[in-house]
């Protein structure tokens, strides 16, 4: 029931500790890598691979999705550019930001290897270089890893100072350039491989017509061209009377541009991974698209070797285009459709202004943002956003904080209230003083929570990990033993009939929708999840959430408003008079940071009570306090302080039992082992407690109430809001066994509480969330934080839980059986049924579609209610 500023701080200990299961002792560090090159499941295993492999790393989540490396390292034992070097050894890159620091003092510096080590110090920085002559400092970091003011502060320590930094910018605004960029350059690359791809079908149709034989009848696409074969030879005989040679050569021709240029990262990546001794997407499309071209040209160049044998020198270069051409295709809508994906994190990120106004000299002035210094007095006037955190000194407005919290209406903001970066200032002007800037500031804290969420992988995922290690090679497998089959037991031209098996099953059953599958929509539920002050810490917290079935709730700070006022004064009969009750009371609660001690203190001050010094002031955990006052000693507390010091209470216990009742806490109090009287104190209800609740149990949650209160009390709390299972009495230590036993009875457990008081139990929870408001939300101290501090938010993300497992388990399902189907359908399947062939240029087709449709599944959780 009470806890001392000591046990707040344990209670903080505890829920990190709770937080980082399995992590003991030493400093960890968390990086976020971006990685370029990914464009499968394969991919991804295999950088996840390689990181986890190097010493020093603790844990290691590729997101394909957003391309990118959550990394949790000992920075005593590996450093950003090991880590770096790790992603380069899989066949992938991490390409660094460079950002240029123009440095004051140099004037008598000879060696700058103190500002370079110190700047190499800076968890993220890969190497930096300064330059005597220009005054600069070139450091290359990870992106988006390393804040300017870090590199600052890294410069001072060394001895020096930094006037300006250029060049590393914004990182939602680099990612935005990177991505228009991708999407330009794949539009290029498609348009000229586009066209080139309908040029080279309608080169080969009358290659394909002279052919004719079992090909023509049994590859699918040639039976869907056929009518615009018969239409091209009516409109153009000439083409179809040239020579066929020459046709081959043109067809050559054409092919070079795509091979070259835009189908070439295909190509050199595979080559890569060969290198590195491993198989991605990139491979089962090299060898697809490069044997159909390896035949085309050797049957262009030396059609003796063919014909010799007795086999035409038929060409597939309409196939390899094709292919290349649909890949682009499917990569082109695939970019665009996951640059939606991750527009809620960006958003997020917009919302703090660049500049600020800030009182310095006894002037305003406007600077950069990330010149705010704590301390600096900033001013907001009507429709300004607020740049960082601080504290409201003078004015008063209304500040709309629901991009950050889910709340529609504007909160009052008066002089010593907080204000968040990045919210909305609607109508008055105030002056606040900047408390928290840069990488602290709540804003940049959600946007870090996010940006971790969305790197890491929920349980489920594990499945696509283990089949997406061995996938290619079996792919390989299969595309070999389709070839021999055909080759061997096909009708003629077995040869051709085998090779367009052979490339259809490499291409159709590229894993990218297997890889997928679950990122995007880890991605889009966590940035919808931010959007509406929902903060997930992880994806493994994501999937548990949507199978708990009991959800504990404490009663103080999270039913109730956690600001209680004091009710009633009783003093015993012939012991004292209320004022004096409550002045011995108010000075023994006066070293007690706990809410109830507050609402006693604030009550004496309110009626004008001169409150006395208190000496030997102690907390007992969960019970009350003690204290020497007027020179007598005074008990204040639960009824269970005063029995276990052996003063009666059988007085007021009548009193006490009444005031329960009525939903208030009594307090007791004594003085020199004698009853004094019994004050009572009343935390109101939030507003939409009832409601929140009762959308929990339409949910079908079953709903408990936890705390340390009196069982009357909590029980007439629990009837006001239509909770039906009550635990009460319970110290603060013993919550967690509470929550313990109720998960022995086979459930899973959610603990919502104001995440520090509660610590123990959040930490045992399956799910632990913190409520919080503003600036005071506990955001490293929970599995799930709702920043708007009410209790609907639970149910939201327990709905965003439960539709987001929904959408996974569709994409995992879809993306297993495209390629169940996918693989049997491009080894002929068909051929015993239907006579027919998946022709390559449909499976390409099947297999961009299938990565799209992923992608486009995902992005329906954006959609959800807020």
């Amino acid at each position: 029931m009470r806890n001392s500023a000591s046990e707040v701080q344990d209670g903080l200990k505890a829920i990190a500790g709770g937080r980082q299961r399995g992590v003991v002792g030493d400093a960890q560090e968390h990086l976020s890598l971006p990685v370029t090159g990914m464009t499968c499941a394969s991919c991804a295993a295999e950088v996840e691979k390689r990181l986890r492999e190097t010493p020093g790393v603790r844990k290691a989540s590729v997101n394909l999705a957003t391309q990118r490396a959550a990394v949790s390292f000992d920075p005593a034992r590996v450093g950003a550019s090991r880590l770096v070097a790790a992603v380069q050894a899989a066949g992938y890159d991490s390409p660094p930001t460079r950002t240029v620091l123009a440095l004051r003092g140099l004037e008598l510096v000879n060696d700058p290897a103190a500002i370079e080590r110190a700047l190499t110090a800076v968890p993220g920085v890969l190497s930096a270089r300064v330059n005597l002559g220009s005054a600069e400092a070139h450091v290359e970091h990870v992106e988006g890893a390393v804040p300017a003011e870090a590199l600052a502060a890294a410069v001072r320590r060394a001895g020096y100072q930094v006037e300006t930094s250029k060049g590393a910018g914004d990182p939602a605004e680099r990612q935005r350039l990177a991505r228009e960029h991708d999407v330009r350059e794949l539009t290029r690359k498609l348009v000229v491989t586009a066209a080139l791809a309908v040029v080279t079908m309608a080169l080969s149709l009358p290659l394909m017509s002279a052919a004719g034989g079992a090909a023509a009848h049994t590859d699918l696409f040639m039976r869907l061209t056929a009518p615009l074969d018969r239409a091209l030879a009516r409109a153009f005989p000439a083409l179809y009377g040239a020579d066929p040679s020459l046709l081959r050569w043109i067809l050559l021709v054409l092919s070079l541009p795509v091979v070259l240029w835009s189908g070439r990262e295909f190509y050199t990546r595979a080559w890569a991974a060969f290198r590195h001794r491993v198989a991605d997407m990139n491979t089962l499309i090299a060898l697809g698209t490069g044997a159909a071209f390896a035949v085309s040209w050797a049957a262009t160049i030396a059609p003796g070797l063919f014909t010799s044998a007795g086999r035409p020198p038929a060409v597939y270069y309409e196939a390899g285009l094709a292919i290349v051409a649909l890949i682009l295709l499917g990569r082109l809508l695939e970019a665009r459709a996951r640059g939606r994906t991750s527009e809620a994190i960006r958003r997020l990120i917009g919302l703090q202004p660049r500049l600020a106004r800030v009182e310095r000299d006894g002037s305003e002035r406007e600077i950069p943002i990330e010149q705010v210094r704590p301390g600096d007095l900033v001013r907001v006037r009507p429709g300004e956003k607020v740049p960082v955190d601080g504290i409201v000194r003078e004015g008063e407005s209304a500040v709309d904080e629901s991009l950050l919290t889910g709340e529609p209406l504007p909160a009052r903001k008066t002089v010593g209230d907080m204000v968040v970066g990045g919210t909305l200032n609607t109508t008055g002007s105030f002056r606040f003083e900047a408390l928290r800037v840069g990488r602290d500031t709540v804003l940049a804290q959600i946007v870090r929570l996010v940006q971790e969420a969305q790197g890491s992988k929920p349980p489920i995922a594990r499945l696509a990990d283990r089949i997406s290690g061995v996938f290619v090679p079996v792919v390989l497998s299969l595309a070999i033993a389709a070839f021999a089959i055909w080759f061997v037991w096909g009708p003629p031209p077995s040869f051709g009939l085998a090779l367009v098996t052979f490339v259809s099953v490499l291409i159709i059953a590229c894993p990218c929708a297997l890889g997928l599958a679950t990122p995007t929509a880890v991605l889009v539920a966590t940035g919808r999840g931010a959007e509406s002050g929902i903060l997930i810490r992880s994806g493994e917290s994501l999937e548990i959430a949507h199978s708990l079935r009991t959800v504990v709730l404490d009663k103080t700070g999270t039913i109730t408003a956690g600001k209680p006022v004091l009710t009633d004064v009783i003093p015993a009969d012939g012991a004292t008079s209320a004022d004096h009750l409550l002045r011995l009371a108010a000075a023994a609660e006066s070293g007690s940071e706990h809410p109830l001690a507050q609402a006693i203190v604030r009550a004496a001050s309110a009626r004008g009570l001169e409150v006395p010094p208190a000496e030997g002031f102690a907390a007992v955990p969960g019970k009350g306090v003690e204290a020497v006052v007027e020179g007598r000693r005074v008990l204040v507390g639960g009824a269970r302080l005063l029995v276990e010091r052996g003063v009666p209470t059988r007085a007021l216990e009548e009193a006490a039992a009444r005031l329960a009742e009525e939903g208030k806490t009594p307090i007791f109090a004594a003085a020199d082992g004698r009853p004094i009287g019994l004050l009572a104190v009343s935390d109101p209800i939030k507003p939409g407690s009832a409601e929140a609740i009762a959308e929990l149990r339409r949910l079908g949650l079953e709903v408990v109430l936890l705390t340390g209160d009196r069982r009357a009390t909590a029980e007439a709390v629990a009837r006001n809001v239509g909770i039906d299972h009550v635990r009460a009495e319970v110290l603060p230590d013993e919550k967690a066994r509470v929550v313990r036993e109720l998960q022995a009875s086979g459930r899973r457990v959610a603990m919502v509480g104001d995440g520090i008081n509660d610590a123990p139990a959040l930490a045992q929870a399956d799910v632990g969330i913190a409520i919080g408001a503003g600036a005071d939300v506990a955001l490293e101290a929970s599995d799930v934080t709702l920043v708007g501090g009410g209790l609907e938010g639970i149910a939201r993300a327990i709905r965003l839980s439960r539709r987001t497992m929904r959408v996974i388990r569709q994409n995992l399902f879809w993306a297993f059986v495209y390629n169940a189907l996918g693989i049997p359908l491009a080894a002929g399947a068909l051929y015993p049924f239907l006579g027919i062939l998946l022709s390559p240029v449909v499976a390409s087709a099947a297999m961009a579609f299938s990565s799209l449709s992923v992608v486009l599944n995902s992005l329906r959780l954006r959609s959800l209610a807020p």
